[in-house]
């Protein structure tokens, strides 16, 4: 199948990097579609909602590449496949796959159901899981990159949301199997490992306002830095780690925390 796409969609239309990212409608995925878009390459924005990847495709205007939208649930059977095959048919090529979308929910050890659960396992790892194994025959092409976004707070108990943070520390297990089992085929796998960043991620928990707040001011505190992240800082760790020139780095997990998995 991945031959017959590619022979199908012909030499790429720009030559530019191809760059597919889920989770692109706000934070981290838009930001990082954004710079990828600056950088002069064609993003694939996944995500499930048009209305927000319709504005991340609109903040491309002006740079040297472009974002198109794709709506679709990498839940889903055979959205995988799909999200692969259109980048391939639209643009010739798949050079980076930017596993970011994820799904957090809170809860303690006695509070959780199989139903409640499910939701972050087949978005946090699952998906990713899928997603990458179709887009390796492609990356193989084309000496790509898979960027897993793990989390920094994988990295330490976190009671309350330990079922995120072990979807996201089994991600970064996945991101140092999968360079050492893909390297011979020249694909390259990193993580970047965000810690508190300024993202709509608490606004999705459905936290009231002043659990929002409190929840902020203990990021803060624990926090060496003693600041928020900026998205776009995450999207700079993103880009550099999937550039030409990090060829020989593969395997690696790096944090973008302001401190606070050392702190």
């Amino acid at each position: 199948m991945a031959l017959t796409l590619l022979e199908t969609a012909g030499a790429p239309r720009t030559g530019r990097r191809v760059v597919v990212i889920t989770g692109a409608g706000t934070g981290i995925g838009r930001a990082t579609a954004v710079a990828f878009a600056a950088e002069g390459a064609d993003v694939v924005a996944v995500g499930r909602r048009p209305g927000p990847l319709a504005e991340t495709a609109a903040l491309a205007a002006g740079t040297d590449g472009a974002i198109s939208p794709y709506p679709a649930d990498i839940t889903a059977d055979g959205v995988p496949a799909a999200v692969v095959r259109h980048a391939v048919e639209t643009h010739g090529r798949l050079d980076v796959l930017v596993n970011n979308a994820a799904v957090v929910g809170s809860g303690s050890l006695g509070s959780h159901t199989k139903a409640s659960m499910a939701p972050q396992l087949a978005t946090n790892l699952v998906a990713p899981v899928l997603l990458t194994q179709e887009a390796v025959p492609q990356l193989e092409r084309t000496g790509g990159v898979v960027v897993n976004i793990s989390t920094s707070v994988g990295q330490r108990g976190w009671p309350g949301n330990a079922v995120y943070a072990a979807t996201k520390t089994g991600l970064e297990l996945l991101t140092r199997s999968w360079a050492v089992e893909l390297a011979p085929r020249g694909v390259r796998v990193v993580a970047v490992a965000p810690g508190a960043i300024d993202t709509p991620i608490a606004d999705h928990q459905g936290l009231p306002p002043e659990r929002r707040e409190a929840l902020r001011d203990w990021q803060i505190d624990h926090t060496p830095m003693g600041r928020i992240g900026r998205p776009e800082e995450v999207a700079w760790a993103v880009t550099r780690l999937a550039a030409p020139a990090a060829a020989f780095v593969t395997g690696v997990v790096l944090p973008v925390d302001g401190g606070a998995v050392v702190g």
